[in-house]
């Protein structure tokens, strides 16, 4: 029981408070108790808790109980979603009663169609309500999909629960207001009477965008492995060099000895399904220095973060042949961090109108770069009206923003409406009911509003970022192709990049993902003693940091909660071509790393490297949230002018202000 309560406390009470209320831990106990978990299980369904009802969210013992409730509410629903599947299986081959009216007997819905040529949702099937239909093209299509007809789609179960519990955008609550700020001594930026002529920033990609054209599941088992044992290789070299090892300090951790070793490997699991654990640790070494084996580890004796795909070096022994005793994890050396000579500064300080004797603390706020974040979801999951981007576009044309980043999934594929192909085409010239694709409706409910900002804001920088849940991409793995610029109706103020990507804004660097790998790591990660780093969103990031990769977790996390879309059609976890991995490496700490995720939003400096995740701009029952970056120019000292031919770090986590807004 102490064991338990010991566990609770780690997991639960937040810094400096180290022990949770009594009666909290005692709930805690029976929530333990009546589903038979262990507390790190009910850590992950705490935050899972946190993230459906908002990052406020704190745990006394009235959330506690509601998180009892709302625990069990979920099994008793999956309970019953499970008898339903089972009582339509026994139906399935009986004939409806209502046949005549709308039940598909025997596929006799697909029958008519090919029969007749009537599309569902088009003029056709709805001859004389065609212009009623298209006046309401922006408004929730919630009614029609209460009372299916003969050749509707299927109905989507989230969209039902969506369309009965989500409040309507216009009626939301605290738009607007900052709900976190980093570096908030500094101002937020001032717009400007008249937005600029022209651009402030030079938009230059670091990755080779033409690699990510690949041809995708071509995959050869050979390339995929080699390029595996590649990245163990290098990392032993590196670590080398960075420790000032003789060669004769590594070896096999599958081999037998009594002499302390370092072995460099992969961190794997025991077994192929279940998460991984303390007991289920192996190491995979690479076939020059192990011969790819892979060999139990014991590492009660130290304290350490793993997670599936991690490279790490250990030092131990493996004096019994059957398992390699850890006795330290050496550190792995960082990347170098970003850096500039003075006159590039000058020159990038000149293009935002400043002299090169820049003072943060008397120049204005209109002088600093104006940066919007949003990740999708766009739209909430009972419309396709968009509203949360063209209210991000409004507040992207009131505020001069210079540059505004949209990370997808931006028509996503998990939307329900999407999924069930139940979508209400708008009042367009342009769109052929017969012939629309998604790019067309792409072009409509997602191109207008960005069009619209482009004219308002002609020197505006749209930066366009694809994920493997958008529709639009043909690029069905990761690392992904940039979007298709023609066919979607985009501004010339629009750019597309790859995901993931690199890229710079005059000087200040960015990594971007679309991926949400930090929600992978937080369900893969298992700590081992006490963690160096408490805080989970800080000790999250510096994974990638120290991996130096976008995803480095293999095998990708399958996700047992996603139904996998209409028919399986979406896959349950990351389409990882590991023959392309390198594509998703990370060659320099980053001024700004922008990571999307489920998790609640949040600004933190981890390892000098501004990092950021904006959250969702829609949620699936309301609206969401967004990122606001006031950037100041970088100011040179005289010292450093002095130095000739020296480059200066960018320090710009000291130089900008964060703001994390409700839309």
């Amino acid at each position: 029981m102490a064991n338990i309560k010991d566990e609770l406390n780690d997991l639960f009470a937040i810094p400096p408070i180290n022990e949770l209320p009594p009666d909290v831990m005692s709930e805690l106990q029976s929530i333990l108790r009546l589903h038979s978990i262990s507390p790190q299980e009910l850590s992950y369904k705490w935050e899972s808790y946190t993230i459906k009802m908002g990052p406020e969210t704190k745990l006394d013992l009235v959330t506690t109980r509601a998180f009892k409730t709302d625990i069990q509410e979920l099994l008793e629903r999956d309970a019953r979603s499970k008898a339903h599947v089972r009582s339509v299986e026994k139906r399935v081959a009986h004939t409806p009663k209502n046949a005549g009216k709308s039940a598909d007997v025997f596929g006799m819905q697909v029958l008519e169609k090919l029969i007749d040529g009537l599309v569902p949702s088009t003029p056709q099937a709805q001859s004389t309500k065609s212009t009623a239909k298209r006046k309401t093209a922006f408004e929730t299509p919630a009614q029609k999909l209460s009372k299916p007809g003969p050749l509707s789609s299927p109905r989507d179960g989230r969209a039902d629960l969506a369309s009965s519990s989500s409040v309507a955008f216009a009626d939301r609550h605290n738009a607007g207001e900052i709900i976190h700020s980093l570096n908030d001594h500094l101002s937020i930026f001032e717009p400007p009477i008249a937005p600029s002529s022209e651009t402030r920033v030079k938009l230059t990609a670091n990755s080779d965008l033409k690699k990510f054209y690949y041809k995708p599941m071509a995959m050869h088992l050979s390339e995929a492995s080699g390029i595996l044992d590649d990245r163990i290789e290098e990392f032993q070299a590196l670590i080398q060099s960075y420790h000032e090892l003789e060669d004769s300090a590594f070896g096999s951790a599958a081999s037998q000895g009594t002499n302390e070793i370092i072995a460099v490997g992969r961190i794997v699991s025991d077994s192929l399904e279940g998460r991984i654990n303390a007991s289920s640790l192996m190491l995979e070494m690479s076939r020059r220095t192990g011969a790819g084996n892979r060999v139990p580890l014991k590492v009660e004796s130290i304290s350490h973060g793993f997670f599936p795909g991690q490279i790490v070096a250990l030092r131990g022994i493996n004096a019994s042949g059957d398992y390699f005793s850890v006795s330290e994890v050496l550190a792995l050396p960082l990347l170098p961090a970003s850096a500039s000579l003075p006159s590039a500064l000058d020159a990038w300080n000149q293009r935002l109108g400043l002299g090169e004797d820049v003072d943060m603390d008397s120049e204005p706020s209109s002088q600093a770069l104006n940066i919007l974040v949003a990740s999708g979801p766009f739209t909430a999951d009972d419309d396709l009206a968009f509203e949360p981007l063209q209210a991000l576009c409004e507040k992207a044309e009131t505020t001069c923003a210079d540059v505004l980043f949209l990370i997808g999934p931006i028509l996503d594929l998990e939307h329900p409406l999407l999924a069930s192909g139940d979508i209400d085409l708008p009042n367009d010239p342009s769109i052929e009911p017969d012939k629309a694709t998604l790019a067309d409706v792409f072009r409509v409910l997602v191109g207008a509003p960005l069009r619209r900002l482009a004219q308002a804001i002609p020197s505006i920088t749209i930066i366009l970022i694809p994920s493997t849940r958008d529709a639009v991409n043909k690029h069905v793995s990761w690392p992904q192709e940039p979007f298709t610029k023609k066919e979607l109706g985009l501004p010339r103020q629009a750019k597309m990049v790859s995901n993931p990507v690199a890229l710079s804004l005059n000087e200040i660097t960015f990594g971007i993902t679309a991926q949400d790998v930090l929600y992978d790591l937080r369900r893969e990660e298992i700590i081992v003693g006490r963690p160096v780093e408490s805080d989970i969103l800080a000790r999250l990031p510096s994974h990638l940091l120290e991996q130096r990769h976008f995803y480095p977790i293999f095998p990708p996390v399958i996700d047992p909660n996603k139904s996998g879309g209409q028919e399986g059609m979406i896959p349950k976890g990351l389409p990882l071509d590991v023959s392309y991995l390198q594509l998703g490496e990370i060659n320099v700490r980053y001024d700004i790393l922008i990571l999307p995720s489920a998790l609640a939003p949040f600004a933190k400096v981890v390892k000098g490297v501004l990092v950021v995740n904006p959250g969702p701009l829609s949620k699936r029952k309301g609206p969401g949230t967004y990122i606001q970056m006031t950037i100041y120019p970088r100011k040179v000292t005289e010292e450093e002018r002095a130095t000739a031919g020296s480059a200066v770090g960018h320090h710009l986590f000291e130089r900008a202000r964060v703001d994390i807004l409700r839309i």
